[in-house]
């Protein structure tokens, strides 16, 4: 417990006399289908736009210059100067998949046997309405503490696009203007507190056109391609860079398109490759792997043009080290609240790799238990909730001075 200016703050109590509402809230934006790039986002903007206004806190969106809303940002303000944290989790989901194969349909938001079922239960509408009810905890406090939470609510974040982080950390100033950023992904076990980085390039490999039947024919491009992906799957990768950061670098290749029809020899084949960078295997090394591979498979082609590699994507790794204020701080609270996760290091690329991008420190998973997380039967234990709330709540207190 906390005393704020004569008031009793307690973090697990609070949590427990929200429970019902915050129980309410998941499910009516579960009942909202809000899958990227497929529905309407207006509709879930506006479900959480109104539960935030009916508890006192203004909101507003962030849109694209043509004018698509990309996120819904609200603000709570301390009663002083100070640090400003984000609460950051999205509302758009993964699409339905074969609907007839759910036990419920995804939209239902059905509750049965203690868990709340539906897509975009666990990722992340769930976190979102315990950050909603996190923030409108903290107005009724707000004079007790210094500095600011900000609500961030994405509809881009299943497209890949995180327009709406964007949108809000790379406005004028922004980024210099945030302490850290806390990402409502689910999950129990684990604070994520970083993540291997990415890199995606497009890789064009070129060849001789010709018909496939001709005595005369040249060095296609999809034999050519074949080879120069060997070669990159052969090359040793470093492993992992240490105890502080145990994953090893991996590189995929994850399409390949070329070629029409039987009778041609193709002179293009492309593909895609994606590298996941650790400190070991950083951004410049991936590149100059790529581009050296593809230099040694033209010198064994000639007469072929040389490959062409254009980088896509490019995200750093990030690990928080021990002693971080915002790591120790979740880590510490959830432990508080009777939960016991370790801290972890990702293997898939997340937001928070965008965010070390531009020095904002954050985590990038801590939540609700869950199950079937972009599969069938998503769905949330609902008594996972409360300890969840209650440990953002504490983690806040204690970054904005206040335990």
């Amino acid at each position: 417990m906390t005393e704020v200016k004569g008031a009793v703050i307690d973090p697990l109590r609070a949590a427990r006399e929200d429970y019902d509402a915050v129980v309410k809230l998941t499910r009516e934006l579960v009942r909202v289908p809000s899958r990227g790039g497929i529905d309407p986002y207006d509709p879930i903007l506006e479900c959480m736009a109104a539960w935030l206004g009916e508890h006192g806190l203004a909101s507003r969106r962030l849109a694209r210059p043509g004018g698509a809303t990309l996120a819904l940002t609200c603000e709570v303000p301390g009663g002083r100067a100070g640090p400003r944290y984000v609460l950051d989790a999205c509302l758009d989901t993964a699409p339905f998949g074969d609907e007839a194969a759910w036990t419920y349909p995804p939209a239902s938001g059905e509750i049965a046997d203690g868990w709340l079922h539906g897509r975009g239960s666990s990722d992340s509408k769930a976190g979102a309405a315990i950050f909603a009810h996190v923030a409108a905890r903290l107005r009724d406090t707000a004079g007790g503490f210094g500095g600011s939470v900000v609500l961030l609510f994405d509809v881009d974040e299943h497209t890949g696009g995180f327009g709406g982080a964007k949108a809000y950390f790379e406005d004028a100033g922004a980024a210099r203007r945030v302490d850290g950023v806390m990402i409502g992904y689910p999950g129990l076990d684990h604070v994520v507190t970083g993540g291997r980085g990415v890199l995606r390039a497009r890789v064009d490999v070129h060849g001789i056109a010709g018909h496939s039947g001709s005595s005369r024919t040249g060095a296609g491009a999809i034999t050519k391609a074949a080879h120069l992906i060997r070669a990159l799957h052969e090359v040793p990768l470093p492993g992992p860079a240490g105890p502080e950061f145990p994953l090893p670098a991996k590189l995929t290749v994850t399409a390949v398109s070329g070629g029409e029809g039987y009778s041609m020899v193709p002179d293009l084949c492309t593909f895609n490759v994606d590298i996941r960078l650790t400190p070991a295997l950083d951004d410049p090394a991936a590149v100059a792997l790529l581009r050296t591979t593809a230099a040694d498979t033209d010198t064994a082609w000639p007469g072929t043009p040389p490959t062409g590699v254009e980088v896509t994507t490019r995200w750093p790794p990030y690990a928080l080290p021990d002693g971080s204020p915002l790591r120790d701080a979740l880590l510490k609270a959830a432990a508080w609240a009777g939960l016991a996760p370790t801290a972890k290091i990702a293997g898939p690329s997340n937001i928070g790799n965008y965010l070390a991008g531009l020095g904002i420190p954050a985590t990038a998973g801590f939540g609700v238990d869950y199950h079937g997380l972009h599969g069938t039967d998503e769905r949330i234990r609902l008594d996972s909730i409360p300890v969840v709330q209650a440990a953002y709540h504490r983690a806040l207190l204690t970054l904005l001075h206040v335990a």
